[in-house]
Parts: C-alpha cells; sequence; structure tokens
C-alpha cells in the first residue's frame, strides 16, 4: 500500500513539474510574445499612416506651386477672349438693360468657374433675401474661409460708353463721358445703400466688388475720374473689372487651398497627438509587462529554491523515497532537470 502511494506521488510530482515548466516557460514565453506583436503592430501601422498622410501634404503643396504659372496664363487668355466677346456682343447688348444685366452676370459666373471656385460651395448665384418686407438679391456671394462671405454685384453701363467710344462730335463725347462716369457713381451710391454685408452673415466683409464686365469702360473711367475708386471705398464698394477681379477670386481659391491644407495639418497634428498617447499607452503596457514577467521570474526562482535548496527540499526527499525501495515506474531524471533549471 505503501508503494502504491508513494508511485502516485511521484507521478503526481512529475506531473506538477512539468505543468510548472510548460505554463512558465513556453506558454508564458509565446503569451507574451502575441501580446507585443498585438500592441505594436498597431503603433507601426499608424506610423506608416502618419507618414503617408505628411508626405501626401507636402506633394500637394509643392504641385499647387508649380501651376500657379499655368493657372496665370489661363487666367489672362479668358480675359483676352471676354474682351473679344464684350466687342461681338456690344451692338446686341445697347438699349436694354436686362439683356445688359444679364450677360454681366455670366460673364462674372465664368470667372468664378474658370478660377476654381465651386458653384454651390465656394459661391452661389442669385440668392434671395428677405429683410424688412424687402426682397434682396445679389449676384454673387463668395464663401470665404472661417465662415465669412464677400458680395459681388455685376453693374453695366454700355449704352453711355458706346455713345462715346463711336460719336465723332467732341462736345457730344464728353457728355456720353460724363454720364458713363455718373452712371457708375450712381449704381456705387445704389450697392451702398443695399448693406448687403448686414443681410447674409455677421462674418460678411462690408466692401461690396461692383463688377464691370467691360474693362475698357472701368478703365475709361478710372483714366477720366481716378477720384472715383476713393469714392467708392467710401461707401464700402470696390470697383472691379475682369482683370482685378480675376486677381482676386485667384487669391479667394488659394485661401480656399490654404485653409484645406491647413485643416489637413491639423488633423496630421491630431493623428499625431493620438499616436503618441498609444506610444504612450504601449510603453505602460510593456513596463507592466517586464514587472509581471520579473514577478514570475521570483515565482520561478522561489519555486526552483523549494525543490532544489534547503534541507529537505522536494528533490531530496523523493531521491531518498528510492533508496526505501519504492517501486517507481516512472523515474525521474533528476540529472536533466537540474541541468535545465542551470543547476
Amino acid at each position: 500500500m505503501l508503494i502504491r502511494n508513494d508511485d502516485a506521488l511521484t507521478i503526481k510530482f512529475e506531473h506538477l513539474i512539468n505543468y510548472y515548466f510548460e505554463k512558465n516557460e513556453y506558454k508564458n514565453n509565446k503569451y507574451n510574445h502575441e501580446c507585443l506583436n498585438t500592441m505594436l503592430i498597431p503603433f507601426r501601422e499608424q506610423l506608416e499612416n502618419l507618414h503617408k498622410q505628411i508626405q501626401n501634404h507636402f506633394y500637394l503643396e509643392g504641385r499647387e506651386r508649380f501651376s500657379l504659372i499655368k493657372e496665370i496664363n489661363k487666367l489672362h487668355k479668358l480675359n483676352l477672349e471676354m474682351t473679344q466677346e464684350t466687342i461681338n456682343l456690344t451692338n446686341a447688348l445697347k438699349g436694354n438693360n436686362k439683356i445688359q444685366g444679364n450677360w454681366g452676370e455670366t460673364i462674372l459666373a465664368r470667372i468664378l468657374e474658370t478660377s476654381g471656385l465651386r458653384l454651390g460651395y465656394e459661391f452661389e448665384t442669385q440668392v434671395l433675401i428677405n429683410h424688412d418686407g424687402q426682397k434682396y438679391q445679389p449676384d454673387v456671394i463668395i464663401h470665404l474661409p472661417k465662415g465669412k462671405n464677400i458680395i459681388i454685384d455685376s453693374k453695366i453701363s454700355l449704352l453711355s460708353y458706346e455713345q462715346y467710344y463711336n460719336n465723332q462730335n467732341k462736345h457730344d463725347e464728353k457728355v456720353a463721358l460724363k454720364e458713363h462716369i455718373n452712371s457708375i457713381r450712381k449704381h456705387i451710391k445704389n450697392l451702398s445703400q443695399k448693406k448687403y454685408h448686414s443681410l447674409i452673415t455677421p462674418n460678411s466683409l462690408e466692401y461690396i466688388l461692383m463688377f464691370i464686365a467691360i474693362e475698357p469702360a472701368y478703365l475709361l473711367a478710372l483714366r477720366e475720374a481716378p477720384e472715383i475708386i476713393d469714392e467708392g471705398l467710401r461707401h464700402n464698394v470696390l470697383l472691379v473689372c475682369p482683370s482685378t477681379l480675376l486677381i482676386a477670386i485667384k487669391t479667394i481659391d488659394n485661401l480656399w487651398k490654404y485653409e484645406n491644407q491647413n485643416q489637413n495639418i491639423r488633423e496630421i497634428s491630431e493623428r499625431a497627438t493620438k499616436l503618441y498617447d498609444k506610444i504612450r499607452l504601449v510603453i505602460e503596457d510593456i513596463q507592466n509587462l517586464g514587472q509581471h514577467l520579473h514577478q514570475a521570474h521570483s515565482s520561478y526562482q522561489s519555486t526552483i529554491k523549494r525543490l532544489t535548496s534547503g534541507k529537505g527540499n522536494l528533490i531530496s526527499q523523493v531521491e531518498h523515497l528510492k533508496t526505501l525501495g519504492i517501486d517507481i515506474k516512472h523515474p525521474i531524471n533528476i540529472d536533466e532537470f537540474k541541468k535545465n533549471i542551470n543547476i
């Protein structure tokens, strides 16, 4: 009976040792390796995504810089085409204010679209505004970054300009020129009284861009009455023609591009912040893992000491059992065991 119990004790002891080593060496190491991979793979993927986003940002910025000269040439060509169209349509437009207005609005919309702004996104046309029982309808509302807006209204003074241009009589020419300039002044005052900027949003710019589609007519007014620019500014109205509007609109388009780039930079910054936090958590997990590994190692050393060190350790007792003549079916290889635990 004693021999059978000792034999069972020996088998259980062997199972205990094997279980301990399997759990605390192979399985523990494999588990730790999998934990590290689980923590570090998302970290590596986020680093790669951040690197790609930064590269894409600088690539887009460089491409936009190289395309600027091409855009300027394109806008110059457009201006020449519109000037020629103005000459071709002059006779058809004379004397009909409605047709003149529609034509000016068409030219204005074409400039906006050619400059890169998108209808329904960066600008809107013919927006109806009701205010104190009155209806207002500016030709164009351009949306700027940070919620700001600017108004453009097209005004045509074609009849007086045509009379000045084709009149052979000096007196009649002077009269037509005066009427042309007075017509522009009248448009300035009418636009100023509408106060479009207060009707759209509180962020709208106070200045209204008054668009004169016929560039020679605009230049004639500035040549004969250069003070008209200051008069417009005093009424918060800025006179523009196709060429000056092209520059202003292209500037607005670039503002949107820079705003989008800044938004990308903000997103990169946010991603970098989140990535930093992830790195911090991974480091904390690694530190915790190190502490657990240290504790496991301490437990391992303590168990080995109980097995091999001190008076009456388990191995010496097992060896003593063999000297008592117990029947052992599965002997413990003490030498191999000591070799594996570096004793």
